[in-house]
């Protein structure tokens, strides 16, 4: 069982967390579920949170379904004040892409299909796992239609180069899905794409932009560097958050899921670079 950045509670009430947390796992036992996992979204500086949790058996999980760690980028400032947090590297491509004239849409449902085939070239061009179309004219499709999302279209002339999907609610709106094509990369759609998303929840009245991942400790050689750098160019300040928690309810099949699904993960992983490398030989890097 599964509570995503949850339970949403005020956990400054030490009662009503307890009460909650009762809940859950009565609630577990009585489904003969191996474990119930929660993802809080409070600051890992909140330590009397984690000291109930693991006072009550709960165990910080080894399998972090969300980012533990995010960069967050305050828009309660002016637009010259979120430029100028900017990296000026990163404020340059922002202007290249507009002098040279890429322009961000607003997109709609109707565009699900061709920001589906872009992310499918991302997919295989950084090497990560996607899901087949229904799954996301379901999950996008959804939010959307809701207006809980915004899909955000780079285009230069006739040619849409990038794009990207925000979701948006209570006070902050989240950068989640990203993608592009292989062309005209020199163009700088991305940088475009990101700053018109952040100048679009501003104007929307959303207090943060949170730019939804980042590594699980600042350190050159982790996977997410390059994604942090890119990330903290915009001016992204890197937080931290509890993470997962497991209330394993049959410790046996707790501790066998828990060493045999990273291992389905890596090959599910191998498969896909195998696939996407055609059988074999080097894979050339981006």
């Amino acid at each position: 069982m599964y509570v995503p950045k949850g339970p949403a509670m005020d956990y400054g009430d030490a009662e009503l967390l307890t009460s909650v947390l009762s809940d859950l796992e009565r609630l577990a036992r009585e489904r003969r579920a191996i474990f119930v996992k929660i993802d809080p979204d409070v600051r890992e500086d909140r330590t009397g949170v984690s000291r109930l949790l693991e006072g009550r058996g709960w165990q910080a999980s080894p399998e972090q379904i969300q980012f533990r760690n995010t960069m967050l980028v305050d828009l309660r400032h002016s637009e010259d004040e979120l430029l100028s947090a900017m990296k000026s590297k990163w404020r340059y491509n922002v202007r290249l892409a507009e002098r040279k004239g890429v322009e961000v849409h607003l997109g709609s449902v109707d565009d699900l299909s061709l920001f589906y085939q872009m992310y499918r070239t991302t997919s295989a061009r950084d090497e990560f796992i996607i899901r087949p179309f229904s799954y996301y004219v379901d999950a996008w499709g959804t939010f959307v239609e809701a207006g809980l999302a915004q899909i955000f279209l780079a285009r230069y002339q006739a040619e849409t180069l990038a794009g990207l999907i925000v979701f948006h609610f209570g006070d902050r709106a989240w950068y989640m899905y990203g993608a592009s094509t292989n062309r005209r990369r020199n163009l700088m759609p991305n940088h475009l794409l990101q700053w018109e998303a952040m100048r679009w929840a501003r104007g929307q009245g959303y207090q943060f932009y949170d730019m939804w991942g980042a590594p699980e400790v600042l350190d050159e050689n982790d996977p997410m560097w390059g994604v942090y750098r890119f990330k903290e160019g915009f001016g992204g300040q890197f937080t931290s958050y509890l993470g997962a928690y497991d209330f394993p309810v049959f410790g046996s099949r707790y501790r066998l899921y828990t060493f045999l699904m990273p291992r389905l993960l890596d090959l599910m992983r191998r498969r896909h670079r195998h696939r996407h490398s055609g059988g074999g030989g080097h894979h050339p890097p981006g």
